[in-house]
This record gives structure tokens, sequence and C-alpha cells, in this order.
């Protein structure tokens, strides 16, 4: 990765920033490694992504089947077959190991120590199964502020991959008062439209502040 200035390089941002805030192709990028001679290791990485139709097309890939990527040879082609096995496998943890999240409450209990000492808004979205278990990770919309609109691509976009049939969000109010804003029963409403259309019901939107938590679905608001 000598292309990038030192703070640039995926890898080093994972480190100083934690995965959630690289893209998919700067993960793909760490796994890979190396580029090539004229190509980066992030611009291998997005062609190989848009060469498998994104993430969904890549999960479905073997180590054979992404050997015809020009780049790829066999050490790579092992890399990302193993990291998407691994995924795979965390999807498939029985039902008992991954989290349920039937209730505001548990939800809360699941989320609540990731926003202590956070100064910035920061969005969860957390998808679900028939049952309200947890697939895969959280995925993390970082710095997201709701007084401007969250595009619902990027709210539902790993939901769609997991083919959840729920999602919950839950994100934090720095200031300690979880009461929901104008902007944030607004954006709520926005994206319960558009799971519609998706088939993926918004559950609930949770709000921490400081020792507390407001439960949009609970209380009535914007959720019913």
């Amino acid at each position: 990765m000598r292309e990038f200035a030192e703070d640039e390089r995926p890898r080093e941002r994972l480190l100083r920033h934690g995965p959630e805030v690289l893209s998919d192709a700067e993960l793909v990028a760490i796994v890979l490694g190396s580029g090539l001679a004229g190509e980066n290791v992030v611009d291998l990485a997005r062609r190989v992504l848009d060469q498998s139709g994104g993430l969904a097309g890549l999960v479905r890939a073997d180590a054979r089947s992404l050997r015809r990527f020009r780049g790829l040879g066999s050490a790579k082609a092992a890399q990302l077959a193993a990291a998407v096995e691994l995924g795979r496998r965390v999807q498939r943890l029985a039902p008992d190991d991954r989290p349920h999240l039937g209730s505001p409450e548990a939800v809360y209990g699941y989320v609540a120590g990731r926003f202590i000492g956070r100064t910035k808004e920061e969005l969860l979205v957390l998808a679900l199964d028939a049952r309200g278990r947890l697939l895969g990770a959280p995925a993390t919309i970082a710095g997201t502020v709701l007084t401007v609109s969250v595009r619902p691509a990027e709210v539902f976009r790993e939901a769609v991959v997991l083919e959840a049939t729920g999602v919950i969000l839950v994100h934090n109010h720095p200031s300690g008062d979880p009461t929901p804003s104008p902007d944030d029963i607004r954006v709520t409403k926005e994206l319960a439209a558009a799971g519609r259309l998706l088939g993926i019901d918004l559950v609930d939107h949770v709000i921490v502040g400081l020792n507390r938590y407001v439960s949009m679905r609970r209380d009535g608001i914007a959720l019913r």
C-alpha cells in the first residue's frame, strides 16, 4: 500500500478509527494486501467488487472463480475466499449464539457500552432474522447527523445482503438527553417507508442518552 500517504492507508485507518469507517473496497484491499503495477490495491479491490456484482456477488464466489480476475493469483484468491467463508460461518452460528433483540431493553443492553465517551452521533443498523436475532455484525454509519437525510441505501445495504426481515436503528445523543428531535422523527418515518418498499420492517429506532434511552416504537413516536 505504498501508493497512499500513511494516514490514508486502509490498514492504518482501520487501526486508528475501526473497521466501520472503511468502504467495502478498503476492507477487501486489506485482505488482498497488495495491488498490481499501475493499479493500487484499493483500485484492484474496487474492480473485483464491481465485476463480482458487489458484496452480494462476492460472497457467492469460491477461490477458483476468484482467480479469473486479473491480479488475483492463488494466494490472493485463497485469502479472499477464506475471509468470505468466515463471514458465512458467523451468519450460520446457532441461534442461541446470536443476541435476541426482541425488546428495547435487550437492544439497549446490547449497544449501550458502545456509546460511552462518544462526542459525535453514530448510527447503528442491526439486521434481524424473522425471530428477532441479530444477523452478522452491526453496520455503523459513523459521524451521522440526523439533521440531514440519511441515505436509505446506506441504512439497508447490509440488511439486503444478509436477507434480513427487519432492522433496528440505534443512535446516540451525545448531549445525554435521548428525547427524539423533529429530525429524528422525520428521518425515522422516511426510513420506515423505504424499508416497506424493500420488504424490510423498521422494527424500532432506539435513541441512547446518558444512562437512559427512548424506544420510538414503544413510545409510539413515528413507528406505530
